[in-house]
């Protein structure tokens, strides 16, 4: 299994130490953040696009590319681009800059986003959100691989013989479709034959696995090899303690503080308690053992071959320690015991061939 670091740059006061920090020191801290995933051997890392308090990830490219620039092998992920509400155009633009200044490391996951508020800033209703976010990517895919693109459609201004610049650096830039809610995400997946990210962090597993089984039905429908499809798959809060006891006492105050936030509340998680959470939720809370036994039952579940995990809210020192000893006690098993061969390959280039669903 590959295994991601992944960050919303949620920027609250510590719920442990009472201590804020500053925008800038929070931008620091995701930078060396992902410079220490890398140095720990996991596979990629991820930011997310939210466009409101407590989150400072609203120009996920920009800070990629601050990554980009401290590392060398790491992929980065965008962990959504919320897709519903940008403008293609500058996405092609953006994204295409940041795939030249990381050497062809990057993955695009688009999706409408978890976050209403960002709708009436960019100028739609939430009832449009899944249409826009079919219009927009099938233009961005259009802007991406084709030269003096004419086109037209709602949710923009037309184009007249446009080229992007710059061109992707890759002959592709990867595309995974985050789906967390509706089967709309795994329908244009499928259609497409591009992998899918399971957002797996608030509910249950059979809501997630309904999903991820109708992608596989769909990719049949549509021609595709549903033995070669390529499945990601979140995860709830990560704390690993000698016990699983002692994971749930040094975790309980972030939970607990986390719980009562705007954002948490618009989750509507079903779930009563943290011990609820664990039990019957996707938490990675326990010991090594009982973590990688609940990863084994979600794979089992779900067939996916890339996990994220995300240490945001915790000190930095935890999320050091967390990282660390998630790098030494548990990838190590999720890398013998379910193989994976996303991002082997390294970056194909303008020139060479690509296939998306033969990375399984």
């Amino acid at each position: 299994m590959k295994v991601a670091v992944f960050s919303l740059m949620m920027n609250l006061p510590n719920a442990v130490t009472g201590e804020s920090l500053t925008a800038q020191q929070k931008f620091h801290n995701v930078i060396s953040q992902a410079v220490l995933a890398e140095k720990l051997g996991f596979d990629a890392y991820g930011v997310g696009e939210r466009h409101g308090a407590p989150f400072l990830s609203s120009a996920p490219p920009v800070v990629l590319t601050a990554i980009a620039s401290r590392t060398s092998r790491i992929r980065l992920l965008t962990t959504v681009t919320v897709l519903s509400v940008l403008d293609p155009v500058r996405v092609a633009e953006d994204y295409a800059t940041l795939d030249h200044l990381s050497g062809g490391r990057l993955e695009m996951i688009i999706g409408k986003g978890n976050d209403p508020r960002h709708y009436p800033l960019f100028g739609i209703t939430e009832e449009e959100q899944w249409d826009s976010m079919e219009e927009r990517y099938r233009l961005l895919k259009q802007l991406w691989t084709e030269e003096n693109v004419t086109w037209e459609g709602k949710y923009r201004p037309p184009l007249r013989e446009v080229t992007t610049f710059p061109r992707p650096y890759q002959a592709s830039i990867p595309i995974w479709h985050g789906s967390a809610s509706s089967t709309r995400s795994t329908e244009l997946a499928a259609k497409f034959g591009e992998p899918i990210f399971s957002s797996n962090a608030f509910h249950p597993q059979a809501k997630y696995k309904a999903l991820i089984d109708h992608y596989r039905e769909r990719l049949a429908y549509y021609g595709h090899d549903p033995a070669k499809a390529v499945v990601g798959a979140g995860s709830g809060s990560l704390y690993l303690g000698n016990t699983t006891e002692e994971a749930i006492r040094r975790y309980r105050p972030y939970y607990t503080a986390f719980s009562a936030t705007e954002s948490a509340k618009h989750n509507q998680s079903p779930f009563h308690s943290l011990e609820d959470q664990i039990e019957n939720g996707p938490a990675l809370i326990g010991s090594p053992e009982k973590v990688i036994e609940k990863i084994l039952n979600y794979h089992e579940a779900f067939g996916h071959t890339v996990l994220s995990i995300g240490v945001d809210g915790l000190t930095e020192s935890e999320q050091q320690e967390q990282l660390q000893r998630f790098a030494e006690e548990v990838l190590p098993v999720l890398r013998r015991e379910i193989p994976s061969r996303v991002w082997e390959s390294g970056p194909v280039l303008a020139g060479e061939e690509t296939a998306v669903l033969s990375k399984s």
